[in-house]
């Protein structure tokens, strides 16, 4: 008989944590979970879905507009604000009891309230104690916001979902991919949307013609952009939200959203009574296969900060349960590898990437080519809109392997999902121009770019 009550105790119901629960328990584990908020964590609830039905909504009005040129009149419907957060509510709501389902269906034992370390096998939820053989900390993170003059009158990504009532100006704070998807949105659904950035361009980390393009595009669609500046102060005024900058001008706006990054959510945890190192930043050190300093305390996703998305936490989670109760029948342990992983970013228009940016890319292999289209879609030449697409590739010479895969165009996710499989795969360029295009499509542009704009 065990001298612990589970085998695996969770600390967290978002994605890596659920995954590994349900995972576990059907492997026939003992598994516990802990959940003081609604499950699905900050992808489900405050996150990637509420984000994506809202970035569908806010092209519904450029929709409109565009249908003219293919025949459609009439005027355009009105946004009714509280009739999309009503329907996002119930969405989310119907997805945090199929969470809840899937781990009651596969035999989690679900602990609402806040977990606490206690030692290497123990948690405590709400005055109880569990015993755990191995404990598993996926709790996430959260906005972070910089404490100046004025601050509590500013709001994160968290309130977004629920503002009343519907900002008529808005300023977005932040340069990342969090603050230029809240730009374009609300700038979609019609706030007059202005978009601070103390760097010299946004969306740092993304390749330098990635980052000029769609901040292009974002002002062409009506986003003011500055850069190079900082909020200094902020005052609630007769008048909204009068924010002074570093140069010493104003802005007035309704509401100031702070999209200045995100940090591990570890306060309250008993990390450190544990004995469970962190780095600087709070984030929870690991080695490969996701065991922390402490060898029966494992942790995934966000709360390492290594990379923040929700599929990577799901993929660690499954080397969490691989490592601890055996893969599949038949199968290998599964190991997680940070190269090549696909990423979108839900502008207007959205941005697709896999692999090197240029830059990366010559540093890491020195010699490559670099192919390039800059084109406006098909749809447009009716449309009567000025928006373009950005397709890109770029080629290590000595290989011929595609090492970096980038695109700026609508549905540019989609689209960029099934190359990222063919780059895992490690496809050439010779390999690409050998496939046939689907025409007339954008997509066909990856395999049609024939001659190098740069080597």
């Amino acid at each position: 008989m065990s001298d612990f009550d589970f085998d695996l105790f969770v600390i967290g119901g978002g994605s890596g944590g659920v995954r590994a629960a349900r995972m576990a328990a059907q492997r026939g584990a003992r598994v516990g979970l802990a959940e003081v908020a609604e499950m699905g964590g900050t992808c489900v609830n405050l996150g990637c879905i509420p984000k994506k039905l809202y970035s569908y909504a806010a092209h519904f009005a450029e929709s409109f507009e565009e249908s003219h040129g293919f025949g459609w009149v009439g005027e355009a419907p009105v946004l009714n604000w509280d009739t999309l957060k009503s329907n996002r509510r119930r969405e989310i709501s119907r997805l945090n009891g199929i969470y809840l389902q899937l781990l009651k269906s596969s035999g989690v034992q679900i602990v609402n309230g806040w977990a606490t370390l206690v030692d290497a096998h123990t948690v405590e939820v709400a005055g109880q104690r569990h015993s755990a053989r191995h404990i598993l900390v996926a709790t996430g993170g959260k906005p972070s916001i910089p404490e100046f003059p004025g601050s509590e009158h500013v709001i994160s990504s968290n309130e977004m979902f629920d503002l009343s009532p519907f900002p008529k100006r808005l300023l977005v704070v932040g340069g990342g991919y969090i603050a230029c998807e809240f730009a374009s949105i609300f700038n979609g659904l019609g706030s007059e949307v202005t978009q601070l950035y103390r760097g010299h361009q946004v969306l740092r980390g993304f390749d330098e013609e990635v980052r000029a393009f769609i901040a292009g595009e974002m002002a062409k669609s009506g986003v003011t952009l500055h850069l190079n500046t900082d909020v200094a102060a902020i005052e609630r005024t007769g008048e909204g939200l009068q924010v002074r900058l570093l140069d010493g001008s104003h802005i007035t706006v309704d509401s100031v959203l702070y999209a200045t990054g995100r940090v591990p959510l570890v306060e309250g945890l008993g990390l450190g009574a544990a004995g469970v190192r962190q780095n600087k930043a709070g984030a929870v050190e690991v080695n490969d296969q996701y065991q922390t300093s402490v060898p029966s305390i494992y942790a995934v996703g966000d709360v390492t900060a290594r990379v923040q998305l929700t599929p990577v936490a799901l993929a660690e989670a499954m080397v969490v349960v691989d490592a601890l109760f055996g893969p599949p029948a038949g199968k290998a342990p599964r190991g997680m590898s940070y190269y090549y992983i696909p990423t979108a970013v839900f502008t207007h228009p959205n941005i697709g990437t896999v692999g090197y940016t240029e830059l990366e890319a010559s540093d890491k292999f020195g010699k490559i080519s670099v192919y390039k289209s800059d084109f406006k879609a098909l749809k447009h030449t009716l449309s009567g809109s000025t928006e373009r697409t950005l397709m890109k590739l770029i080629v290590e010479d000595a290989t011929d392997r595609v090492v970096g895969l980038h695109m700026v165009g609508a549905d540019a996710g989609e689209i960029v999902q099934g190359f990222a499989v063919a780059m895992k795969a490690g496809a050439t360029k010779a390999v690409f121009d050998s496939t046939i295009g689907i025409h007339p499509t954008m997509a066909e542009e990856f395999v049609t770019m024939r001659e190098a704009v740069k080597r």
